[in-house]
């Protein structure tokens, strides 16, 4: 029997937290790395000289500066994109015409999580704005373009409501809704499509393929967001940081902006430590969310 649809939102949503939290952990000191790189780009020479840097620098805590919103962004953005991808795959069916419970292909998934991720953006935002000026905060104290920043989460936060007021934490949201509805539709059809390969392969059902081939999809669909939406990645983390020195231009001129001054290879700046952490750690959001929504799926069902 299908569970009632808002306990099947409750899994979907308990389970995305818990993948998010993995994700976190996982990668945070790769992720502190490619902010720094995308908003000071000539600073550093390349992913090992940020990484030896900061660690120089400020220590072990530099390369986690920001984990506290990072951890509340992502678990934020993966429990409302779960809890929304199992409402819009229903979406999909509607559309489709494909019954109620039946299964959807990999690219009608793909979909699903596109759209999906437009929900997930409107808690993303605000919280990536906090995590992407605490990790690049030294650099814009180094640089002379602040004074002197703020070192904790809620500092910022009242700085950003001060200032800007409610409205400032949505900085950057256009770019990050243009980055998440192309990047999800690679990360959901890239993960599904590396799934059913290996259930083919391996004679299972993708449920049944195991903790390897798991993550290995996981990170294999991060790798094909990354590889799509970086340069619109570079561009939102521009805006994120630099608005503190004042009101920072749109998307289309702060990418046109970059072009002209700097060329396309700064809009790729820290794709290194990005593409290094996508294994990890979206290995480790998709097997904590299979295993942690098959376990609470269980649970119902006895």
């Amino acid at each position: 029997m299908a569970p009632h649809p808002v306990v099947q939102a409750a899994i979907d949503l308990s389970a995305g937290a818990i993948g998010g939290t993995a994700c976190v952990i996982s990668g945070q000191p790769l992720d502190t790395a490619k902010v720094k790189m995308q908003t000071f780009p000539s600073l550093y020479r390349g992913f090992v000289h940020c990484f030896i840097s900061t660690y120089r620098q400020e220590g072990l805590r530099g390369l986690y500066q920001g984990t506290t919103p990072a951890l509340m962004a992502n678990i934020a953005e993966n429990s409302v994109l779960f809890m929304s991808y199992g409402f819009c795959q229903e979406v999909v069916r509607v559309v489709s015409r494909v019954p109620s419970g039946a299964a959807l292909s990999d690219m009608q998934k793909a979909c699903a999580g596109s759209v999906a991720s437009i929900f997930s953006s409107l808690v993303l935002c605000p919280t990536e704005l906090v995590k992407c000026r605490l990790q690049a905060m030294h650099e814009m104290e180094a640089s002379g373009k602040i004074a002197s920043g703020q070192k904790t989460v809620w500092s910022m936060v009242r700085t950003v409501m001060r200032n800007d007021g409610p409205l400032g934490f949505f900085q950057g949201l256009t770019t990050t809704i243009a980055r998440e509805v192309p990047g999800y539709f690679c990360f959901f059809g890239a993960y599904e499509l590396s799934r059913s390969a290996f259930s083919e392969y391996m004679g299972k059902s993708k449920d049944d393929i195991g903790v390897v081939p798991t993550m290995f999809s996981g990170g294999f669909g991060g790798a094909c967001l990354w590889l799509v939406v970086y340069p619109m990645d570079c561009v939102k983390s521009r805006i994120q940081v630099l608005s503190m020195t004042g009101r920072q231009a749109g998307f289309l001129t702060t990418f046109m902006g970059i072009m002209r001054t700097e060329g396309v290879k700064a809009l790729y700046s820290g794709l290194t430590p990005t593409m290094i952490r996508t294994f990890p750690a979206n290995g480790a959001l998709f097997l904590a969310y299979e295993a942690s929504r098959k376990m609470m799926m269980k649970q119902f069902d006895s």
